[in-house]
């Protein structure tokens, strides 16, 4: 008999907070659906439609199916286009991850260089990707710096934009140059956060620098990793603007990723449909990721 008057209130007033709360997820919420949600259900839309620069403004576009799907593939550039982002995300997130991390060990130890390490480090985290991707372009010219090194030291140059495989490996290690400062930071929050006491006992035990990176650094920042790794591959996949500023997607396409190879086909080409529909791949791709992440950063808050 006491026991309803006392936790009806309570759950009552539990459900009117919620419900609060709610209130305040309503303009994120139509902000979400008008600026993210609706372009990507008028993505989907067109990638199954016939659209091209003389139907663009036809009211009632033809509907396909699935043929731009298919004609992407069956034409190849599809298919190349998604081995070519698969060398981008392997080249950032390896590059990336290793030498964020490394980075991350150096800012760690106090001293001047090591305040000088991470004063570089946000401020080539902090540089605009026009402006890093527009340095770099003139770093890897033909007669570049690196060229002009190469030649006064008796050796040959090096094709950095203009061969293929040059040009995709070299804006894939500007990508993951880019992301080492934003991986360096966050394995240094991590690693600060390791009580001092415990480098002391190591030190004590008469542990090696090696060992303390292998028994109490890579440990203590597993779940720190798990999220980066996410992140980096994502950064990889949706790799553009590096892409845009160094060689638009040349020589030929040997650059072009599958975000890229979309912007071209729809805002190049003119064929929108085809380029919703190799736009929307890469779509699919990041909200796998997405998912991944969500995973991950869920199973780190319950361990």
């Amino acid at each position: 008999m006491t026991t309803a008057p006392l936790t009806t209130p309570r759950s009552r007033r539990g459900f009117q907070n919620s419900r609060r709360h709610l209130v305040f997820l309503i303009p994120a919420a139509a902000f979400m659906a008008a600026f993210a949600v609706y372009p990507l259900l008028q993505l989907a839309w067109m990638s199954v439609h016939d659209v091209t620069q003389a139907t663009l403004n036809v009211p009632g576009w033809e509907f396909v199916g699935l043929e731009n799907f298919i004609r992407g593939f069956t034409a190849g550039e599809s298919a190349a286009a998604v081995n070519r982002t698969l060398v981008v995300v392997a080249v950032v997130t390896t590059a990336g991850m290793l030498l964020g991390f490394v980075a991350a060990i150096a800012m760690r130890t106090s001293g001047w260089w090591s305040a000088a390490l991470l004063a570089l480090m946000v401020f080539v985290w902090a540089l605009p990707p026009v402006v890093n991707g527009s340095v770099w372009k003139f770093l890897l010219a033909e007669r570049g710096l690196f060229n002009t090194v190469l030649g006064a030291l008796g050796l040959d140059t090096l094709p950095f934009l203009y061969d293929p495989q040059w040009a995709l490996i070299s804006v894939a290690s500007v990508a993951a140059f880019a992301v080492i400062p934003f991986n360096a930071l966050v394995f240094r929050a991590a690693l600060m956060a390791i009580p001092p006491e415990v480098f002391e006992a190591a030190a004590v035990d008469g542990a090696s620098k090696f060992q303390e990176i292998r028994f109490i650094m890579v440990p203590a920042v597993r779940g720190t990793t798990l999220v980066l790794f996410v992140l980096t591959v994502v950064y990889g996949f949706r790799s553009f603007d590096y892409i845009y500023v160094m060689t638009f997607g040349g020589p030929g396409t040997a650059t072009a990723t599958l975000p890229f190879l979309g912007y071209l086909q729809a805002f190049n080409r003119y064929d929108y449909g085809l380029g919703s529909a190799t736009s929307f791949l890469a779509v699919v791709g990041v909200l796998a990721l997405a998912g991944a992440y969500a995973w991950t950063i869920r199973r780190e808050e319950r361990t």
